[in-house]
């Protein structure tokens, strides 16, 4: 394995200590009706206890959503707070992003020495998405008011970029990866392709257990503490059985259809970064040593989001020396099968080597959780192959793409 200096050498990921709930889809589960902060603060410390780690170890607190919650000026703080350990923290909000900063914002906490143990809590909810109004903006209508979820994805205030179409279906989001679909010559019989192997992957991972080993069933409780569920279940997918069901779908756009994009859904997520030590104290096999390496991030040509994450990728392993035949497992937040087909166009990359044990494509898009998952799961796959480079990448907000890779090792920097 190719020696890399990693961009923060102090910080470490205690292997193990992660974990979060299913992601049901839109509106079904009793998620849709409570507070997702505090969904996510109650569930935080029971994953870590399940894992043989006290909430107590935790000095600082790094938590990321995109949608507005009850609560949301206070932040980390009231987090913590929920769960009865008062930390110092900060909040990230980068739309798709977001998960992945969260960690990548950690490491650098750790590797500056100023806490020892930080907590990533990422979290989000789609369903029941607030309304936010915005009074005397200087508009000729004088109020606007904002769906946060349906108008945020439906327009791009960058470039613009179409709102959504009521007749087609069709949102800002949509027509990027229609609009890279057309660029990358993209075809159709790929992208069904494509979309049949992630479904494949994703039940062959939840019917052999591999999921189990990071999803939590997890009960939610009402304001009054009382039981209205439990979400033990990435709730709303289909399980397609042939790849015609896919090829006989409506196009929404160029080589996109219902079954080759990703879906609003609800959920949470959470891991630790930690000091060396400390990392070989909480995990529950100390032997494993997992840092991360580098990241980057891009912004390319305005409506070509699914182009942003191969141009990401190309810039982290020209900087690293790395290249995609070093990497042991690459996952990607891939919102559209199209995503896939153009970064295997760039970085001449066979797709079927990707996403092995599910991805956001099938499983849903609760934003701010969505990229911790994917890390968790490639760290685990890498964990699994006996160690090495794990690439993560994935796309937000219209044109930006976000990429990092974690190396895992022994603790004498051979396999695992």
């Amino acid at each position: 394995m190719k020696e890399v200096l990693p961009s923060y050498p102090n910080a470490y990921i205690p292997y193990g200590t992660w974990g979060g709930s299913w992601f049901p889809a839109w509106h079904t589960s009793a998620l849709a009706d409570v507070d997702i902060a505090r969904f996510a603060a109650d569930s935080m410390p029971l994953i870590m206890s399940k894992r043989g780690v006290e909430i107590s170890e935790l000095d600082y607190l790094v938590s990321g959503s995109t949608i507005p919650w009850l609560y949301k000026f206070w932040n980390s703080p009231y987090l913590s707070h929920s769960f009865g350990k008062r930390l110092p923290g900060m909040h990230i909000e980068q739309a798709c992003a977001t998960g992945l900063q969260a960690v990548i914002k950690s490491a650098a906490h750790i590797q500056g020495g100023s806490h020892n143990v930080v907590g990533v809590l990422a979290f989000d909810k789609t369903s029941n998405s607030p309304a936010g109004v915005f009074p005397s903006q200087g508009t000729y209508r004088r109020t606007e008011v904002i769906s946060d979820i349906w108008d945020n994805f439906g327009y791009d205030p960058s470039t613009g970029q179409s709102g959504f179409n009521q007749a087609t279906g069709e949102t800002s989001m949509i027509a990027c990866a229609g609009r890279a679909a057309r660029k990358y010559k993209i075809d159709m019989r790929e992208v069904a392709e494509i979309s049949f192997l992630r479904y494949q992957q994703y039940f062959e991972a939840k019917d052999n257990g591999t999921l189990d080993k990071y999803l939590f069933p997890l009960t939610v409780l009402d304001v009054r503490g009382q039981k209205v569920g439990v979400v033990d279940g990435d709730y709303g997918i289909r399980r397609y059985t042939s790849l015609d069901q896919f090829s006989g779908e409506r196009e929404l756009d160029t080589c996109v259809t219902p079954g080759g994009q990703t879906h609003a859904s609800d959920g949470m997520f959470t891991m630790l970064v930690t000091t060396q030590e400390k990392a070989a104290d909480l995990s529950p096999r100390p032997e494993i040593s997992i840092q991360l390496i580098a990241s980057e991030e891009v912004r390319t040509d305005p409506g070509f989001m699914p182009q942003a994450t191969g141009e990401a990728v190309k810039k982290l392993l020209d900087r690293t020396g790395l290249t995609m035949d070093d990497m042991t497992a690459v996952y990607d937040h891939n919102p559209f099968a199209v995503n896939d087909a153009v970064f295997s166009k760039m970085l001449n990359h066979d797709w079927e080597d990707m996403n092995n044990t599910g991805c956001p494509l099938v499983y849903g898009h609760p934003q701010g959780p969505t990229l911790v998952r994917v890390v968790v799961e490639a760290l685990e796959l890498t964990v699994t192959r006996g160690g090495g480079y794990a690439l993560v990448f994935g796309c937000a907000a219209g044109d930006v793409g976000i990429a990092a890779i974690f190396r895992v090792t022994d603790s004498k920097g051979g396999v695992v």
